[in-house]
């Protein structure tokens, strides 16, 4: 319940915010057609703006987007400046008269608070009640630091701070001091500001810089930042001001609580009267939007939006932004894939004239295929009027980085039938093309044109070759060119320790990692992930492990993941936990490889338990958190938590990614909630075998087999081919449904119709369908008739319908077969010996507890109970342990 309460106030809040931003758009295009109430209005909820005609208001508040406050401070100065109009004129008048009227209340209330009602204690449950209220005139004051006097916050304090030490009184007149100081000071500066140093700016530099050295160094060089901080002496301190004079040493702050209501607009002025140069803007100003120094810097701090408003108040003031500003932003784009911020600035390029200006064409390239829209990236390919190599290499690596092989080697040759020769990078590229797609000969002809254009005996293209020819399974090939480079670097040993990985050459890849040591090239943390990858045993990854330890690489993020990773798959969760929890760093990725490996391992409380920590250190979950999560939460079927967690994915916007809906059908499927999967299920808008198989599966462990047919149907209906998990999810619903020809039906078109090779699981589940319906003999004959060796989980299956039906025979002959494959399988000493009972065969089940004590089977507790590897079964009716469906 608690869930949907939040989830249906996040949507709220996304509604207002969407309104808001919609309104201030319209305030944006023609602000005359508002009424500005700032200055009128006594209630802070009180709208701030409203519409002459539709009577629309909203409230500069937090919904507000980050761009207003710019526009606003710019229609502030516009207005001020002009003052022909009688209208804004009137509109100054009322705006200075309710102030005045602020401010005698103010006034009023400081001379005797005790005629004052003080509303500001937590019993203030309406918003909109006045902070303090006159107890006769009923007088109302609100305290609202945007439109109060600057001294009103200041006397509160002190009027705070007297009554805590239990005085009448408060300093008044210090604190009046400072305000009429604070403001001869600022007449000051303005009057020649030539004689106040400006640190703003190299405030924020020596700031940045401080955080460098900070970060850099040790304890001895904080404790002496601090002691530099203590003594205002250090540009980080707060107390350090905006503007020193240069004689007198007196400090101001833009930012200052005591400060006249008229400085920052008057700073603002002073800024644009620097913009005018003879009354007309000049081309570039750098000392107010600053130069493209300062827009990298915004981008470089993570601050993207900033930057990019900052450049769009350059371009509609008329001002030429530097094309490396430009460069800065859509570099940033491109590293947060925040593609909707690229077209931004790709709109931006287009108005100020410089789309045709080829280095920041390629730069645009470069972000749309970054940022995963190939598409776009072409289409500005297209409409450059002259390509260069780095166009060229530039969108054949967008094709190359997404799959699309065969479109970047055909970019490849028109290139060279334009005329361009390609350089070490386009061969680098195209070579990766070519690997990407299981496409060998275009890779040898590319060969050898790197031989003619004499770039084999770069190490970067040598690497690039032996990549490719490894991952087109040219083993051979590979190591014909690793052993003919003149100069190998660590790429170079890696790409090939990789092909043998590939290829499941475990030892020939430790070999040729041995020798890479014994030649003293030190091996990076790829090398060990690489390595780890060729593993096939959980001794052979211990080995490897002693290495890395020996090497100092265990705390390395990347290789501690891997190490995580592997170990929980080989089912060591206590190696996993170990290397996890000495690992320096962690991210979100060794996060998911710790909480997944639990989920496997059906621990499903101490992954949830491991998420909980995830989130309370601050870690953001991705599309894969929340797969093993859900995982996880269905293992133990905890609904309350999946569901809390599906909460979180729609907060997060993953819940239209495939993966993510997939789990949460197979989370609701496994908990019991059918309604819930095929309510997630209908409305994913991307649908895979995966997604199908889940559900699918869900009806299946209802025993719902009609339901699970036409779902099948449906799928194959739509396109999606069945895997061999779909097909046996199907079958077990037509087993536990006893629908037999339609399963039989199946299990012949999976394997004639449909190319789908029958796994021994698949023949267990046929062994069930059969034996269910009583045929047992058949059954029995379907079993010896088996293309492959049928397991103990088969012979199971029919031993749990001999018991079902009583049939001592064919009982006894899969007892026999099981207990030839698993001597010590427990419940096939259950089940046999039911059987014997149920038929009033007292001699058999005391021959069998005879044989139980040969094989090690204890028993306990008479007749009842037998124990094996500690564990208690009972003899009692148990059905056949076939597996109903695989992990999805």
């Amino acid at each position: 319940m608690a869930a949907e309460i939040w989830m249906t106030s996040s949507l709220v809040e996304d509604r207002q915010a969407a309104r808001v931003g919609q309104l201030c758009k319209r305030f944006s295009w023609d602000p005359s057609q508002w009424w500005d109430k700032g200055f009128d209005k006594g209630n802070p909820e009180a709208p701030d703006f409203k519409h002459k005609t539709t009577k629309k208001a909203w409230i500069n508040d937090r919904f507000s987007p980050s761009w207003l406050q710019a526009k606003l401070v710019t229609l502030t100065l516009t207005s001020s400046s002009s003052s022909s109009s009688s209208s804004s004129s009137s509109s100054c008048q009322i705006s200075t008269g309710q102030a005045f009227r602020r401010k005698q209340l103010w006034e009023e209330f400081f001379s005797d608070p005790s005629q004052w009602w003080d509303n500001r204690s937590e019993h203030k449950r309406n918003p909109r009640s006045p902070d303090f209220k006159h107890k006769t005139a009923k007088k109302a004051l609100w305290i609202d630091r945007r439109f109060d006097p600057p001294w009103v916050h200041a006397r509160l304090a002190a009027m705070v701070e007297c009554q805590e030490q239990g005085q009448s009184g408060f300093p008044m007149p210090e604190i009046s001091g400072r305000v009429v100081r604070t403001e001869q000071l600022w007449q000051e500066f303005f009057s020649d500001p030539s004689q106040w140093w400006d640190n703003r700016f190299v405030k924020v530099w020596l700031s940045n810089l401080a955080g460098d050295f900070e970060a850099g160094f040790g304890l001895n060089f904080r404790l002496q930042l601090l002691w530099l901080i203590s003594f205002d002496l250090c540009p980080k301190s707060p107390k350090y001001p905006d503007f020193r004079h240069k004689s007198t040493h007196e400090g101001l702050w833009i930012e200052g609580f005591l400060n006249p209501p008229w400085v920052k607009a008057k700073v603002a002025s002073m800024i644009l009267d620097q913009m005018h140069s003879g009354g007309r803007l000049r081309s570039r100003v750098p000392n107010f939007f600053g130069n493209c120094d300062n827009v990298n810097k915004l981008c470089q701090e993570g601050q993207l939006e900033e930057a990019l408003h900052m450049v769009e108040l350059m371009v509609q003031q008329n001002i030429q932004a530097p094309i490396n500003a430009y460069v800065g932003l859509l570099k940033r784009c491109a590293r947060r894939k925040a593609l909707t911020e690229g077209k931004q600035v790709h709109a931006l390029v287009v108005e100020s004239g410089l789309s045709s200006d080829i280095f920041l064409a390629n730069t645009l390239i470069d972000m749309y295929a970054k940022c995963g829209s190939v598409l776009d990236a072409r289409k500005v390919f297209n409409t450059m009027p002259e390509h260069n190599v780095f166009s060229w290499t530039a969108i054949i690596s967008a094709y190359a980085d997404h799959g699309q092989g065969e479109e970047a080697i055909s970019l490849f040759h028109k290139m060279q039938q334009t005329g361009i020769a390609p350089d070490i990078v386009a061969f680098v590229v195209v070579l990766k093309a070519c690997a990407s797609i299981s496409a060998l000969e275009q890779g040898k002809q590319l060969h050898s044109q790197i031989v003619k254009s004499h770039f084999e005996s770069d190490v970067i293209v040598g690497s690039a070759l032996v990549d490719m020819y490894a991952k087109c399974g040219d083993i051979e090939h590979a190591r014909q060119v690793f052993n003919n480079m003149h100069e190998r670097n660590v790429m170079s040993w890696n790409a090939m320790i990789a092909g043998y990985a590939q290829q499941g050459l475990g030892k020939q890849a430790f070999a040729l990692y041995e020798q890479m040591r014994k030649e003293d090239m030190q091996p990076n943390n790829a090398t060990y992930v690489v390595l780890l990858k060729a593993c096939a045993s959980l001794g052979a990854l211990r080995h490897i492990h002693s290495h890395i330890l020996k090497s100092g690489f265990e705390s390395d993020v990347i290789v501690g993941t891997t190490l995580v990773d592997l170990y929980a798959k080989c089912g060591s969760l206590e190696h996993a936990r170990q290397v996890f929890r000495n690992m320096r760093e962690r991210n979100v990725v060794s996060w998911n490889a710790m909480i997944a490996g639990y989920a496997q391992q059906g621990l499903g409380k101490e992954a949830l338990a491991l998420y909980e920590e995830m989130k309370q250190e601050g870690m953001q979950s991705d599309e894969f958190t929340y797969v093993a999560v859900l995982k996880a939460c269905a293992s133990i079927a905890y609904l309350e938590q999946g569901k809390q967690i599906h909460s979180y994915i729609i907060k997060s916007r993953f819940e239209s990614d495939v993966i993510v809906g997939s789990a949460l059908v197979d989370m609701y499927a496994k908990c019991g909630c059918l309604e819930h999967a095929r309510q997630v299920f209908n409305n994913m808008h991307e649908r895979d075998v995966v997604s199908w198989t889940a559900m699918i599966a869900g009806y299946a462990q209802e025993g719902l087999g009609k339901e699970s047919l036409r779902l099948l149907e449906h799928m194959q209906k739509e396109g999606t081919k069945p895997n061999a998990v779909t097909y046996l999810s199907v079958l077990s619903a037509c087993s536990h449904s006893g629908l037999i020809d339609e399963g039989c039906h199946l299990f012949n078109s999976m394997c004639e119709d449909h190319g789908v090779t029958p796994t021994v699981d698949h023949y267990a589940c046929m062994v069930d369908l059969l034996g269910r319906a009583g045929c047992l003999a058949d059954a029995e004959d379907f079993i010896n008739q088996m293309p492959i060796p049928p397991d103990a989980v088969v012979w199971m299956a029919l031993l749990g319908a001999a018991r079902n039906h009583n049939h001592v025979e064919i009982g006894r002959r899969a007892f026999d077969c099981v207990v030839k494959l698993e001597p010590e399988n427990a419940t096939a000493y259950v089940l046999l010996s039911n059987i014997y009972a149920a038929a009033g065969r007292s001699d058999e089940v005391a021959r069998m507890r005879k044989d139980m004590d040969i094989v090690g089977v204890k028993q306990m507790h008479g007749c009842n109970c037998i124990e094996v590897d500690n564990q208690v079964h009972t003899f009692a009716d148990c059905d056949a342990t076939y597996p109903q469906s695989k992990e999805i």
